[in-house]
């Protein structure tokens, strides 16, 4: 078994901000030179997530929206009374949608679904730099 360790740095443009990183992960995974495998994503940071989706407009307008429902900004958070910071909801929809995601592959190639993407999801209410682990398992 060998395991390789990369890092893929994103700059977001704030909260809502989705942004396909599947040619990147698919680029560290051939260049591993490991053929049969499973690629962990992680993103460092509590306001932030790694998911995949179907990247077409309507979907990214859609996924947003869909979050905002299930933790609205306009109601009270207790993280609020503690840091005043704004970013109550921003943690709660990122504890949903998780930090991690692993992918299996199979001849240096990922095995998505036809119309699935690996997407990077900025939570938080500002413009962050992100960095995302990639970590390769396999042989």
């Amino acid at each position: 078994m060998a395991v390789t360790t990369k890092t893929i740095t994103i700059k977001s443009k704030g909260e809502n901000d989705i942004i396909d990183i599947t040619p990147q992960v698919a680029e560290i995974v051939q260049e591993s030179k490991i053929r049969n495998g499973n690629v962990t994503l992680f993103v460092s940071g509590s306001t932030a997530s790694i998911t995949t989706v179907e990247y077409e407009p309507g979907l990214v307008k859609d996924f947003p929206k869909m979050l905002a429902r299930i933790a609205p900004q306009d109601i009270e958070y207790d993280h609020e009374k503690m840091w005043h910071d704004g970013n109550g909801h921003s943690h709660v929809k990122a504890s949903l949608l998780g930090p991690s995601l692993t992918i299996p592959f199979k001849d240096n190639q990922l095995l998505l679904g036809t119309w699935q993407q690996i997407v990077f999801v900025e939570l938080d209410t500002r413009s962050r730099e992100r960095n995302l682990v990639v970590q390769i398992l396999g042989e």
